[in-house]
């Protein structure tokens, strides 16, 4: 894998308050990484620290390789960024905007034409080099935000609430330009709106308290979940004397949702049924949704 962010021990403090903790997190090149969690869990912060804009107080940030606190300016510039509220002159014209940004990343004066002409294509921003960004619309506003991000042709890049505020039809835009980015990038895409991460992103990491609670693919392929239909109805205690059964719960008259053992089988279970001579009318794996996950582990519930 071509690794592009890597932290170790991830740590930082307010006042007292452990905001984020030992947090490690790897982003390879084509992944679109999802950065979920509930209000206070630590998302600002880990991107704060991902950006340079904080120190940490323990732990370290590779950026394509080189560490961020001993070589910030060279780390920065394998680093695309857009904020929540995109960083926008609303007096400047969008060209004059994205040259500036250009420049700020210190881009040889002879290729920003190019760059300009690169990414305005990119975003969709072919018509409005010459109008006020004071006068575009949020949709348009979003895609000047990226394209500032993007100027400099960075490795990773970094979205924090990308769609917040757009209608349907620039939600969808801007899902297609982000799966675009990632193919030659990583992209960490930081959103409370479970379906959008859904959407796009191919991994996810679920902060809680400021810890990682949960790191993975988006969908898990499968999940030692199953739901039974039975011809006989045994009283549901007797499931769990079943080597391969962690739990059990009868959902309704002839249904039940069975959790199994690590390493244990469906077909193990599907014997072991038919052996007792409860008649196994159907046999359904269950998957656990980003949103069923999200929940369990924020809120309480059970481990995921």
């Amino acid at each position: 894998m071509d690794a592009l962010v890597v932290t170790k021990n991830l740590t930082r403090s307010y006042n007292g308050r452990c905001a984020l903790d030992h947090l490690d997190l790897t982003l390879n090149r084509g992944d679109v990484l999802g950065l979920l969690g509930p209000n206070g869990a630590g998302k600002s912060t880990t991107l704060r620290l991902l950006s340079g804009e904080l120190a940490p107080d323990e732990g370290n940030i590779h950026l394509c390789g080189i560490d961020l606190q001993l070589q910030p300016v060279q780390a920065k510039q394998c680093l695309g960024y857009l904020p929540e509220q995109p960083p926008l002159l609303l007096e400047q014209r969008v060209d004059e905007f994205l040259g500036d940004c250009a420049r700020l990343h210190r881009m040889p004066k002879l290729e920003i034409p190019d760059a300009l002409k690169r990414v305005k294509q990119q975003c969709g921003l072919e018509e409005t080099g010459r109008r006020l960004i004071r006068n575009l619309s949020k949709g348009y506003r979003q895609r000047v935000g990226i394209a500032q991000a993007i100027i400099h042709d960075p490795a990773v890049v970094i979205l924090d609430e990308p769609t917040d505020g757009l209608d349907p039809g620039q939600i969808r835009e801007v899902r297609g330009l982000i799966q675009a980015l990632a193919r030659e990038r990583g992209v960490i895409l930081s959103s409370h709106i479970l379906p959008e991460v859904q959407a796009v992103c191919n991994r996810v990491l679920i902060l809680h308290q400021g810890k990682p609670v949960y790191s993975g693919e988006i969908s898990p392929p499968t999940t030692p979940t199953l739901k039974l239909e039975l011809e006989h109805t045994p009283d549901v205690a007797i499931f769990n004397t079943l080597p391969m059964v962690a739990a059990a719960t009868n959902l309704h008259t002839d249904y039940f949702h069975i959790t199994l053992t690590p390493g244990a089988k469906a077909s193990q279970l599907a014997a072991a049924v038919v052996e007792q001579g409860w008649g196994l009318k159907s046999m359904t794996p269950e998957i656990l949704s980003l949103e069923q996950i999200f929940l369990e582990l924020t809120s309480g519930g059970p481990s995921a």
